[in-house]
């Protein structure tokens, strides 16, 4: 295990069965209430480019080897594949909200769920899946109204604030109150890689200006830091400080650990967040 991950109380490298998972300390203290995980490359069957923990379909990789590693993991979590819904990313700020009618669209059967970076719930048995591969992961969880969601985060969801309205969503579907909501913000790329031309700094300035201070300019590139704007909307949307979890894990500079589109030059498999209300 890397020295980085056991010094990071907020996070946990565990390998279960051989399959190696992350998951966040402010959401383990509810481990008799959901069921979460950020996955690894490893524990898979599947080959290079995509060896060996791939989780889409949508890959050159054989489907069968990726329903070996969806039996895998859902094993070392004690869920069923059945019970999963997949979101359909399109780098947009839409949140679908889910019931047990959608259990299994994705992967046992046909998604409607069609435009949604976002997923949440409040129904015991479903397990919410969105996919990664440097963009950022984010889970919510209210203890208090016994609600999740799970966003994925690329820059342009990031400069669209998906994260603030999945916490609305909850909010006004579930009437949580944002103060109750905890917040994991799990492996991505960092602000030491990722490198964007003037065009992306530019949307973010016209958007959300704020933004900026999180962003770096070096060698004619900017360099932007997407988990700390992240946090910033959250905090923005009245989470509160000590409820949100940063995981500093970069995936491009780990990508001996995760899938990086950026650290594998565009070959590379997929990563997934999973949480499900147990």
């Amino acid at each position: 295990m890397d020295s980085r991950f056991e010094e990071n109380k907020n996070v946990t490298h565990v390998s279960i069965d051989g399959v190696e998972l992350i998951q966040f300390g402010n959401l383990l203290k509810y481990k008799k209430v959901i069921t979460h995980c950020f996955t690894t490359r490893h524990g898979g069957v599947s080959k290079n480019p995509y060896e060996s923990l791939n989780m889409a379909f949508n890959k050159r990789d054989e489907r069968e080897s990726v329903e070996e590693n969806y039996r895998r993991v859902a094993k070392a979590l004690g869920i069923d594949i059945w019970d999963m819904v997949f979101s359909n990313q399109v780098h947009d700020n839409k949140i679908r909200v889910v019931t047990e009618e959608d259990r299994g669209k994705g992967i046992i059967k046909q998604s409607d769920i069609i435009g949604f970076d976002g997923l949440a719930t409040n129904k015991r048995k479903v397990a919410l899946v969105t996919f990664y591969a440097d963009c950022v992961p984010v889970f919510l969880f209210d203890p208090v109204k016994t609600v999740i969601s799970i966003v994925h985060s690329g820059w342009r969801g990031t400069v669209k604030e998906i994260s603030k309205e999945a916490v609305r969503k909850m909010k006004d579907t579930f009437s949580c109150n944002p103060k109750d909501i905890l917040a994991a913000i799990g492996p991505s790329i960092g602000s030491c890689c990722f490198e964007v031309g003037d065009e992306v700094y530019e949307e973010f300035e016209a958007s959300i200006g704020w933004s900026t201070k999180y962003c770096e300019r070096k060698n004619g590139k900017w360099y932007f830091d997407l988990p700390e704007i992240i946090k910033n909307s959250l905090l923005n949307e009245g989470v509160k400080d000590e409820n949100i979890v940063l995981s500093g894990i970069c995936t491009k500079c780990n990508k001996d650990l995760f899938f990086s589109h950026r650290g594998d030059n565009g070959k590379t498999g997929t990563l997934a967040a999973i949480m499900m209300i147990n």
